[in-house]
């Protein structure tokens, strides 16, 4: 697998920080994570929990993953794809339908109120949750492992790696913030529980297609 990372030859692969190699992979991993199921599926939970929950429990999940890409390296490649679509698929599909039928005010309230400390833990623990789960196997997970495996600096790249999807995680969660404050709650939940749908197909049947 290779993501011509060559024309960003880090000077030095020691176990010290290579500017090159973090300037690279993090411009890298910030573009690819931009049209990412998982950033869209963060700017959609800012719409419905406290953004700030969301982003620490986001964040949380994207460093465990940068964490396993870069210490298994490679072997994430061998992961069975297959698998990982059908789980998140289906972790999609049920959060689609229990958005639709959740009622709105619970969450309304903590929204708009912030909420308290076992509402905030709990949207933190629910992002975590459902990013942790969608993000195995993801582009951005193997892009990790694969310069890993290659470049042989892992403290490099787990920096650069987790800092790019933080970056992305917060602009998702700004625009999901900003947007409830535009559109009904109700509008929210209805858009949200269809835009799950739709990306628990695509990993569902987009194998087949």
């Amino acid at each position: 697998m290779d993501f011509s990372m060559d024309l960003f030859r880090p000077s030095a692969l020691s176990g010290g920080i290579d500017l090159n190699l973090f300037l690279s992979t993090f411009a890298f991993i910030f573009v690819a994570e931009l049209p990412d199921k998982t950033a869209f599926t963060t700017l959609i939970l800012a719409t419905r929990k406290h953004p700030l929950a969301v982003f620490m429990g986001v964040a949380a999940a994207f460093a465990v993953q940068s964490l396993v890409a870069v210490v298994f390296g490679s072997a994430l490649s061998f992961l069975p794809s297959g698998l990982v679509r059908l789980g998140s698929g289906v972790l999609f599909l049920v959060s689609a339908l229990i958005l639709w039928f959740r009622p709105v005010e619970s969450e309304t309230v903590e929204i708009h109120r912030g909420g308290n400390g076992a509402n905030f833990l709990s949207s933190a623990w629910s992002s975590f949750a459902v990013i942790f789960i969608a993000e195995w196997g993801d582009l951005t997970q193997l892009s990790t492992a694969a310069f890993a495996a290659k470049y042989k600096s892992p403290v490099t790249l787990f920096i650069a790696a987790t800092l790019a999807l933080w970056a992305v995680t917060a602009l998702a969660v700004l625009i999901g913030h900003r947007a409830k404050t535009i559109l009904h709650p109700r509008v929210l939940q209805r858009v949200a529980s269809i835009a799950f749908a739709v990306v628990a197909l695509i990993l569902l049947i987009g194998p087949l297609i």
